[in-house]
């Protein structure tokens, strides 16, 4: 595992978040699903076999009880952010083949077929049925993941006025060029290229985890816990948490005091600094 890559997880989380206590019992059941999850790669199966084998991943490991998780429309999957499938859409989920370097965006080259659609999706999801409810947008091959903010869609996507006019004109049937594949080369892929500087993303392999998902010795689980939370629905939903942002975590909240020379006591059932 490369712990740069890990410090780079460390960062994208919330930093109550990833404070935050997590269940024995999860990361167990995580390293379980994570390892099936992996063991089930054939080079030579299609798209959908993958997104079978994914959408049993985060529902056994995550999101059964609480967030519908399936295909929706063109869409390769989709997380909603309540249980019942007509619920708003919170994350829109590409997935393509593990051999498929062809349509796979890099960490060096952003502007390939998986991201025009992934681009082309979100304007569907965004514009046309005015979602304003997504979190986050991912591409993966199971090995790698690129998770993007949908922030930072928003910013270059749908708040670029031309983009959207050449948007619905094309869902409309109004321009020369009808097919998907002239959306993505003439509208899509200008646009990226233009925004790329802005579409800053997380990025880790999950197959360079492989040797502590199978690690039995549990000291060694607290490397997996920024794994483990960057895909949580407490981080892909953008849920509120036990630990959130108005509760400091208890250590930090001391020595943020012990800093400033203060203290926390108690007088009279109320709680004082002084």
């Amino acid at each position: 595992m490369n712990q740069q890559a890990n410090n780079h997880l460390r960062k994208s989380l919330n930093y109550a978040y990833l404070k935050a206590n997590t269940p024995r019992e999860a990361i167990d059941k995580f390293k379980t699903q994570a390892i099936k999850l992996l063991d089930s790669i054939e080079e030579n199966k299609k798209e959908e076999f993958y997104k079978t084998n994914l959408i049993y991943f985060l529902n056994e490991t995550y999101y059964k009880d609480n967030h519908y998780v399936n295909v929706k429309d063109s869409n390769d999957l989709v997380i909603h952010n309540d249980k019942k499938p007509t619920s708003s859409v919170g994350v829109i989920i590409e997935v393509k083949r593990p051999s498929n370097k062809a349509e796979m965006v890099s960490c060096d080259n952003l502007n390939k077929k998986s991201l025009q659609e992934l681009v082309l999706y979100y304007l569907r999801e965004r514009i046309s049925h005015k979602n304003r409810h997504l979190k986050h947008l991912i591409i993966t091959t199971i090995n790698e993941w690129f998770i993007f903010d949908a922030r930072i869609f928003e910013s270059c996507f749908a708040e670029n006025k031309q983009l959207v006019k050449d948007f619905t004109a094309f869902e409309n049937g109004t321009l020369a060029g009808h097919k998907t594949s002239s959306f993505y080369d003439a509208i899509a892929k200008p646009v990226i290229e233009a925004c790329k500087e802005q579409l800053t993303f997380t990025y880790f392999n999950l197959a360079d985890y492989q040797p502590l998902l199978e690690d039995t010795d549990k000291e060694n689980d607290k490397t997996l816990i920024p794994l483990f939370k960057v895909l949580s629905p407490e981080h892909l939903l953008k849920l509120s948490f036990s630990n959130d942002a108005n509760s400091l975590n208890q250590e930090f909240y001391n020595e943020l005091l012990h800093i400033i020379g203060l203290e926390e006591i108690k007088e009279g059932g109320k709680k004082l600094i002084v």
